[in-house]
């Protein structure tokens, strides 16, 4: 069955995607909470700014479908749970999939499914299992017409940075996004690499699947809007941002600025005018 009419519902007519992932709480992690402690409201201020998509684990999913109306973000699912985030590793590290994903997506009318391809140091088993849990994906997903969306997350170790770290060396981030496409991957999420100008060869590594870069942790609206605007440049297709939305003061405002950048071309300084007026909105209604 052809992923082309969900891809369509996740795209807009310039080829390009916001996802806002919502789905942190998923991890069993502390610091994931921080902005999403009550998911309803955190859910329905983002739906209200009308990204794309808003990433969701099954669990959480119904708070976005049950929604009224016809122009709501459309849904994609995470279902693959890992224990890594954490700043310090666990003698034990799993990445592990709930079972039949692909039809809970399904039923819950998502438009697409996302999971988590590791590349720790000295973790190969990780990044088996993780093989594991593509392999059992993509059957389901071409046969239910389900996107497959591929993370391919290159790692620091632990015992250097502490915690949760990307590792943007462009040596590193291509193989791993030429190897999720290998593996079936409908659409790409990766992390920016140091040098921005050069992310235009990570999109060539996707050999034409939309490549859409990954916020990471939190950082300055002026240096995210930088980043945003520069990876647009280099041909990314979009962003899949979490934490820099719903841990901003005014995600509503946060999502509008981005929406500007990947879908109107808007230079950085229109888009912190967006934010900075939708801040104004906030504080003196």
């Amino acid at each position: 069955m052809s992923v082309i009419p969900r891809i369509n519902r996740l795209f807009g007519d310039d080829g390009r995607c916001f996802n806002v992932a919502i789905d942190h709480g998923f991890f069993n992690e502390w610091s994931f909470l921080s902005g999403i402690e009550n998911m309803k409201k955190a859910i329905t201020t983002v739906v209200e700014a009308n990204p794309d998509a808003i990433q969701l684990s099954l669990g959480q999913a119904m708070l976005l479908q049950e929604i009224p109306g016809k122009q709501k973000p459309s849904l994609v699912v995470r279902p693959d749970v890992a224990n890594v985030y954490g700043s310090e590793l666990p003698s034990y590290l799993f990445s592990k999939l709930i079972d039949q994903a692909v039809e809970q997506a399904v039923k819950m009318d998502a438009a697409c499914i996302v999971v988590n391809l590791f590349l720790i140091p000295e973790q190969p088993e990780l990044h088996a299992s993780c093989i594991d849990n593509i392999n059992r994906l993509k059957p389901a997903c071409e046969q239910y017409g389900l996107p497959l969306m591929i993370e391919p997350l290159v790692m620091l170790p632990n015992d250097e940075k502490g915690g949760y770290m990307v590792d943007g060396n462009i040596q590193k981030i291509i193989p791993l996004v030429r190897q999720a496409t290998e593996l079936g991957a409908d659409i790409i999420k990766a992390d920016p690499c140091d040098d921005l100008e050069m992310y235009h060869k990570v999109v060539e590594a996707a050999s034409g699947k939309p490549v859409l870069p990954r916020g990471g942790g939190k950082a300055s609206e002026k240096e995210i809007l930088e980043r945003t605007y520069a990876l647009i440049q280099q041909g990314a297709s979009g962003i899949v941002y979490g934490r820099n939305v719903i841990q901003h003061e005014n995600p509503k405002a946060m999502t509008r600025a981005f929406m500007a950048i990947v879908h109107k071309n808007e230079d950085v300084n229109t888009a912190m005018r967006i934010l900075e007026e939708g801040s104004y909105e906030q504080t003196h209604r």
